[in-house]
């Protein structure tokens, strides 16, 4: 069930990510998709009104998947497991200062929604490697482990549930992030 809730690795270790993407629309593109995408399946391009910013709507699959990340945040700033790998933030939010928040909700946000579907973002942080690697990120407290992945894991669940994400879609979500651990995982210094 670990790997099913992949969706919290994308999430939470993607949270180590470059914090300086912001989500940006495309100019312009067409879908070449046959059916619908786990994005479709998410809520999808449907535009409704954004709770956290009155008077400014978002796509219903952004705001879910938005919603998600930003209870898998919370959840892994009180997880004594894995939080350590996250200073940098906590120690600004612990300061009052909540742009690195901003930005890194924005960045797994941008991320979440191109890797299921989204044709109308565009990610553009480091690379996976680079993101949770202290000597190119400077904001990630050390090499991510196997363990440290799947409490990760362990966490995107958590925040998936308090969202109420239908367990077929935290499945769908999870096999799509499992074929980042590789790049995640680094047991010794990449150059």
């Amino acid at each position: 069930m670990k790997k099913a809730a992949l969706f919290s690795v994308l999430l939470g270790l993607v949270v180590t990510l470059s914090l300086m993407s912001s989500c940006s629309k495309k100019s312009s593109g067409s879908s070449t998709s046959t059916g619908p995408t786990l994005y479709d399946s998410l809520g999808g391009s449907t535009m409704v009104s954004d709770p956290a910013n009155p008077g400014t709507m978002i796509e219903q699959g952004r705001l879910g998947i938005r919603s998600v990340l930003d209870s898998t945040i919370f959840v892994i700033a009180g997880d004594t497991l894995i939080n350590g790998f996250f200073q940098v933030l906590l120690a600004e939010v612990t300061a009052g200062n909540t742009s690195g928040y901003t930005a890194l909700s924005n960045n797994l946000t941008d991320f979440i929604c191109v890797a299921t579907g989204s044709t109308d973002y565009k990610y553009g942080g480091k690379s996976m490697t680079d993101a949770h690697n202290p000597g190119t990120n400077s904001r990630i407290s050390g090499y991510v482990t196997t363990a440290a992945f799947n409490e990760f894991i362990a966490d995107v669940v958590v925040g998936a549930k308090q969202n109420n994400l239908p367990s077929n879609l935290i499945t769908s979500v999870g096999a799509l992030l499992e074929t980042l651990e590789g790049t995640i995982v680094q047991s010794s210094p990449v150059q």
